[in-house]
Order: structure tokens, then sequence, then C-alpha cells
């Protein structure tokens, strides 16, 4: 009776039972299921630590942080990884404040969520280009004047890295304070001695902060609030210092002029419906969700990454399906009923409310919190059930859901919103965007970006949602923007990095989806039925096998492979034309993969090397972050298909293949299903200056919820072919 899928059924059968029958307060209004959250204590902010505790519970080993001379104790107080009640009761009044003291906005700002950062691009003249994104709430905030940001940094004061033993991350972890931060922590909170540098190229710069939304919820109205920074690259890399009203001071690290950036990217930050993230927290963790993430921290606090590629799910928002405002329409059993249940204010009201509501919990909570101030680049959206057939699509509430749940992406994800910033990607306020043809369902365009991560490397983050319909990914409008604008790209560039949320080079399960797509499959038939508890088995809005939702969403299934192919090839010509690197980064499947693109062998003639081949592309796919990996059978499943030969792309001279990558499990173990890894993961990315490879680090956790990775390295070479 301990199973732990016993117990979430028994939790999930508990909810459903309060889902089903849901009732209104006094004030006539239903309670939300995404609660109402509260400011943020301004101690918190940016993922700083609580004050002490004087009843802590047992705490995890922590790293030497304290010891390092970026991080300062008062007088008379030893160098030790925590202190307690007792001994700053020991303290004169003033060391005890001066422990304890945390920095405070003047005027008083009340933060929702924030500092939010994002890279945007670098320009022709050096200059790097981001943006910052705060929420606050209007009751306890002072506006006047406007909310203010500073920033400063040296061009010529060389930042201190913490690099470890050549023995790697040792398991240790150090709390990062999320927010709402650990009450029963009793580690010190982290105080910086300022920017290390005021010499003569000393910079500080102030800017004023831009409304762009206020969203009027039922406890009150809420401020975003963006600020624009711009800062000349100088010949080595910079720590770039900021805070909001002389608060807090935070920071990131952007790179040298001539350098590339290293950076991270991730993807389904979340759990699915009915997994326990407690399963997933390992000892010390406040959460399932962090183990992960806190490796990434770790690695970021060893050698700071410049920017983090979210690849999808940033957040998940299933959890709206179980508002009570919607729950009449969720429990209609025919899929036409639902297609034409109207709106009513009351629904619209609590779509708006949940996603305010998910984005500012899961945007200001955990590790993830401290990675969003640091270094962020959010390039896809995740939004609630995205593979529903066109008939549902066109429903009132599903056009109600996808484009407010369009727009909060671009708000909290992007820092843009339409009716401010325009469609206009030739004046618009972020250099990078390509803004291509209205979506059919969200009532937006689509929102791409093209940027620069260095004078090699540019990364191109291709918006396959807002145009999406079962039979298209993206518009030929959009391709066509898209194209020229890659065809700009200055000559010094080596390597396009394309970001995708679903892999362009995966294993094929064509015989699946036509076994689930029949009519006269007996297990979607019990499903419908609601037979030996298979109701789970098919989708509760059009009554389709669940998993072809996931199958057709792929670039390799029937609807998408014609679009696929023809994609592929444009790409291969413009590599062959611009002489550049085509490289795809993926998420989606809940497992790490690298698949191949390369020329296909004559036989009369030597494999082409891949530094020669323009045709050679890697796909690495990097997922999930947090979420768990799919079953044992579904892996299995899957690796078999892996080394199956594909002619798709023979017409093109193309071969398709998987890179046997996993040979080995993280403890060193030999393994069968090499081309498939199956444990949460990300990855990270580097340009290397001597041969002009760009090297991926896919990330795996060793064990389940511990907080430690072991690397699988995979590397694609720059373009030497001869250029046209």
């Amino acid at each position: 009776m301990d199973n732990a899928g016993w117990h979430a059924h028994r939790r999930a059968h508990k909810e459903d039972d309060y889902f089903n029958s849901p009732r209104r307060g006094a004030d006539g209004r239903f309670t939300p299921v995404e609660q109402q959250v509260r400011p943020i204590d301004e101690q918190f902010i940016g993922g700083f630590l609580p004050p002490p505790s004087p009843v802590p519970p047992p705490l995890p080993v922590k790293d030497e942080i304290y010891t390092d001379p970026s991080f300062h104790l008062p007088s008379g107080v030893s160098s030790q990884k925590s202190i307690s009640s007792s001994q700053l009761s020991r303290l004169s009044a003033v060391e005890r404040s001066k422990t304890l003291r945390v920095a405070r906005m003047d005027p008083h700002l009340m933060f929702m969520v924030g500092p939010l950062l994002k890279y945007d691009t670098t320009d022709e003249q050096g200059i790097w280009h981001g943006a910052l994104l705060i929420v606050t709430a209007d009751s306890g905030s002072t506006y006047e004047p406007h909310p203010t940001l500073t920033y400063q940094f040296d061009p010529e004061h060389l930042p201190r890295h913490h690099k470890k033993s050549s023995k790697g991350f040792a398991g240790k972890s150090f709390d990062l304070g999320p927010h709402p931060a650990d009450p029963h922590s009793t580690s010190l909170p982290i105080h910086t001695n300022g920017h290390a540098s005021s010499g003569p190229n000393f910079i500080s710069e102030q800017f004023p902060a831009q409304e762009i939304w206020v969203y009027p919820g039922a406890g009150g109205t809420f401020t975003f609030w963006r600020f624009m920074i711009h800062v000349p690259l100088g010949p080595n890399e910079m720590e770039v210092t900021y805070s909001i009203n002389n608060g807090q001071q935070l920071h990131f690290f952007v790179p040298g002029r001539n350098q590339n950036m290293r950076w991270a990217s991730y993807s389904c930050n979340g759990f699915s419906a009915g997994v326990n993230p407690d399963d997933f927290r390992g000892p010390g963790f406040q959460s399932g969700y962090d183990p992960c993430w806190l490796d990434l921290l770790t690695y970021h606090y060893e050698e700071p990454f410049h920017v983090l590629v979210g690849g999808g799910d940033q957040l998940y928002c299933d959890g709206l399906t179980r508002e009570p405002e919607l729950q009449e329409w969720v429990a209609k059993l025919k899929p036409e009923e639902k297609q034409s249940y109207q709106l009513t204010n009351e629904i619209a009201q609590a779509i708006d409310r949940f996603y305010f509501n998910h984005y500012c919990q899961v945007f200001r909570t955990g590790a993830f919190a401290r990675a969003n101030s640091s270094m962020q680049v959010t390039p896809m959206m995740n939004m609630c059930d995205d593979h529903d057939p066109d008939n549902l699509q066109n429903s009132p509430i599903f056009r109600t859901i996808g484009t407010r749940g369009y727009f909060f992406f671009l708000l909290f994800q992007c820092f843009i919103n339409v009716e401010v910033d325009g469609i206009d990607d030739k004046n618009h306020v972020n250099r990078s965007i390509i803004i291509g043809a209205p979506g059919p369902y969200v009532g937006f365009p689509s929102h791409s970006f093209l940027g620069k991560l260095g004078p090699q490397t540019s990364i191109l983050l291709l918006d396959c949602r807002a145009e999406r319909r079962k039979d298209q990914v993206c518009s030929p409008m959009e391709y066509e923007k898209v194209f020229a604008r890659l065809h700009q790209l200055p000559p010094t560039v080596e390597h396009l990095v394309v970001q995708i949320g679903i892999p362009i080079a995966y294993p094929r399960m064509v015989a699946l989806e036509k076994a689930l797509e029949s009519k006269f499959n007996p297990l979607v038939a019990l499903g419908r039925n609601g037979s030996l508890g298979l109701s789970g088995f098919v989708n509760k809005f059009n009554a389709e096998a669940e998993l072809l939702d996931d199958l057709n969403d792929h670039w390799t299934s029937r609807t998408h492979k014609q679009e696929r192919n023809w994609f592929i090839s444009q790409l291969q010509e413009f590599s062959k034309v611009k002489r550049i690197r085509v490289s795809f980064l993926s998420g989606d499947v809940h497992c790490a993969a690298v698949g191949v693109f390369k020329s296909l062998k004559d036989k009369t003639s030597p494999e082409i090397p891949p530094p020669m081949d323009h045709r050679y592309m890697i796909n690495v796919v990097t997922s999930a972050i947090v979420n768990t990996p799919p079953p044992g059978g579904v892996i299995k499943l899957v690796a078999s298909l892996a080394g199956k030969t594909h002619k798709t792309m023979h017409k093109s001279q193309t071969d398709e293949t998987m890179i046997p990558l996993f040979s080995k499990d993280p403890d060193g173990g030999h393994r069968g299903q090499k081309y498939i890894m199956g444990r949460r993961n990300w990855c990270m990315t580097s340009y290397d200056e001597s041969t002009g490879d760009l090297n991926f680090d896919i990330r795996v956790e060793m064990e389940k919820g511990v907080g430690r990775s072991k690397g699988y390295a995979v590397s694609t070479p720059p373009p030497r072919w001869e250029r046209n």
C-alpha cells in the first residue's frame, strides 16, 4: 500500500471529486484552484536568503561559499556555512544589524514577480541589448517617481570565477533562497561588497521603467514594468550589477566583444498531471523541481552562463482545466458540446486569473527563480493542450485559452505587449524579432527571434506554435521572412542553432500513429467507454488517443513530414551558400537524444567528412529538466526504432540517423539503449575557439533527486567546404 503510484492515483481521485462539484463562496464567487499569490517580501527578491529561524530543522551540507572573498561576515564571526541565533546573540547590536541587513528599495515597491532578465541580441557596434521585467502590486507600491533601474559595469574589471577541482561537483548544495524562501533556513543572507571596481572606465546607468500592462485582478491591480538595458561590450567578459530603486543588488554576466557566449538550455520545467513532485526530491531539497536546476546553477556559479535558453514548456498550464468556472465545460462528454459551449465573462476572467497567478508563482519559486534573475532568454511557448484538432481550436473557450495563453507568454517571457509594441519588426523594441503571419487560433502573429551569441554563433528561436494547424507548423510568410533574415547574417557567423520545441530528427512511430487513428483500436474504444480503467488513454476533449496528439505534433508525423523535409532542404541550401553550419536544439519528449542529418554515401565514394559536408546537421534533444521521463516500455520502444534507416530524405541526397551517445549509464555501467537516455537532463553549450567546434554537453541526472549530473558531450564542426 506504500506504492507511490497508488497514492498518486488516490490523491487524483479525491481531487476529481472536489473539482467535479465546485462550490461558490458567500460572495458568489468560486474559490480558484490557482490561488491569488501575495507580494514577495523584499529580502527574497532575486533568490536572496531569509533571516535565521530560532528552531531550524537539519540542513543539507553547504558549499564553502562563505569563505569566498566576494562574501563577508562581520568582524568577530568566524567563516562558516551557517550561523545560529545563539551565535548572533553574542554579537553587538551593530554587528547583528549589519549581518541581517538587506538593501531596501526607495521608493518602496511590492513585487509580485521579478526581476526577470531577457537577452535580445548584440548589434554591429558591439552593444548588448536586453530587458528586465518586474510586476508590482499597486496597493503598497510607490510610483512617484516611476521605478528606476540602475546598472553598473567596468570594462577593465575581470570577474572572478569559482571553478572547482578536476574532481567536479561533489554533490554539495548551497541554499538559493527560493521564492518564497525556506522559512526554516539558518544560512546567512548573502552580502556582496558592491561592484569590485570604480576605475576611470566605470559606468553607471539609470533608466526609468515603462508601464506596458495592468492586470485588473480580484485582489487589486498589478502593473508590468519593463526596463531596457544596453551594455557596450568591452575587451573582456564583464559582470553587470543592477538594482531597482537602489534595492538589493543582483548581477549577470556579458561576454567580451569578440567572445562567443557560454549558454545553457532546458525544456519541460514542470510535472505532468498525476506525478508526485516529492518522488523527485532528494535529501536537502525543498522541492522535486529544484535538483537539476541547482545542478545548472552550480555550474553557473563556477563559470557563469551568458544566456539561458528555454526550449519549450517553461511552465505547465494543464491546471487551468481544474479551475471551477470551467468544470461544466470540461464535464461535457461530446466534443460537439464543448465546441458549441459559449464563453462567459466569468470564464474569461478565470482564464486570465489562472495565467497571471500561475506565472507569478512558477517564475518566482525555487532555483528557477534565481536563474531567471541572472540569465534568461525564453524563446518558446507552452499552452494548455496545444495538440488539439482544428474543430476544437475554433470553439469559443479554446480560442480564448489559446489567445490569452499566447498573450501572457509574450508578456511574461518576451516582455512584449502587442498593443504597446506593435507588429512592425523593422521598428520594434526587440532588434532580434521576426514577426510572421496571424495565427489561425491565437489571435496574434508569430514571434520568432534571431539573436547573436557571439561573432561566430547565432541562434534562431523559431515560433512553431502561433501559426500552427494540424497540417502546418509555420506559414509560408514566416518561412520567407525567416530565411530573408538568415541571409543577412554577417560573414563571421559559422554556426546557426535553430531552436525548435519538438525534435526534427527523431525515431518514427508511424505504425503506432496509424494504430491509434484506427476506429477499430480496442484500447481507444475501451478508453472512450471508461472500461478497464482506460479512460486516461483518451483525450478528455476530443475522445481520441492521448498519445496520438503527441505523435501528430511531431515533425516526423505524416501530417508534417512534407513540410519538415522542405524545411531541412532549405536549411541545407542556406548552409551551402552562406557557409554556415546549422544545428537543431529541441525538447518536448522527456528524453535526451542526438539525431543527425548528413550526405548520403555514394557506393563508389568514401563518406564526406563532417567538416566538409554542408548537409551535416545534428539535432540535440534535451528534455526534461523537471518532468518525469517516459515509462521504461516507451523508452525501449523508441530506442528500438532509433537504429532504423530512414529513406525519407534520400531524394535530397540526405541520410538520417541517431548518434549512439549513451552507451553507458551515468554510474559507468553499460546499457543497451545507447540512442535514448530516459533521465532528467539539461544542456550547456560553448564554442571552442581553437577548433571552431560548437560543443554541446548534455548533463544527465545521475540519481533521481540528488542534484548531480553526468555529462555526455557531442560536437558539431565548423563549415570547411568551399564557398560558392
